[in-house]
């Protein structure tokens, strides 16, 4: 009796322990995304803001590798050349705005956990890791900083030519 007893007790914390660890909303969206100018995305009719991250305001830029050309701030440039095929997003907040932060990757399978859209914009210098953030995404920033990615380098559009 007490085996069983104690077996219910452990499936009854695991089970607690499971919901506690499930995201606010619950549920997961995946489909093609559209990247705004801001850095958010665009699924299904629904705007997500990427989870723990800051996306600075910077120039306009435009990606020559794509027809028809991208233009946008150069994270939003940045995602969408990442971004090929589906992207799925865990929803964890519902703004007053109707916008929604999630936590977003593509390249996703049965197999694969895929690649996270925040991590990606931090390791290349487009965004600042949130203060609540996971301290994985403050180590991507400061690495980012340190190499003088991104926002933390000289910005591509002020390069002096030298050649005369």
């Amino acid at each position: 009796m007490a085996i069983f007893q104690n077996t219910f007790f452990f499936r009854a914390i695991l089970v607690t322990g499971l919901c506690l660890a499930t995201p606010a909303l619950g549920y997961e969206i995946s489909s093609y995304a559209g990247v705004n100018d801001d850095g958010t995305l665009r699924i299904k009719g629904k705007t997500i803001r990427l989870f723990g991250i800051h996306i600075p305001e910077t120039t306009r830029t435009c990606s020559p590798n794509r027809i028809p050309r991208v233009c946008g701030s150069r994270a939003s440039v940045a995602l969408d050349f990442k971004i090929e095929g589906f992207v799925s997003c865990a929803l964890l907040e519902r703004h007053k705005d109707s916008t929604y932060t999630g936590q977003c990757r593509v390249n996703v399978s049965a197999f694969e956990e895929g690649d996270d859209l925040s991590a990606y914009l931090l390791q290349k210098g487009w965004a600042v890791a949130l203060p609540g953030a996971p301290f994985e995404y403050h180590t991507l920033e400061k690495i980012a900083r340190s190499r003088s990615f991104g926002v933390w380098g000289m910005p591509v559009d002020n390069v002096i030519n030298r050649r005369r």
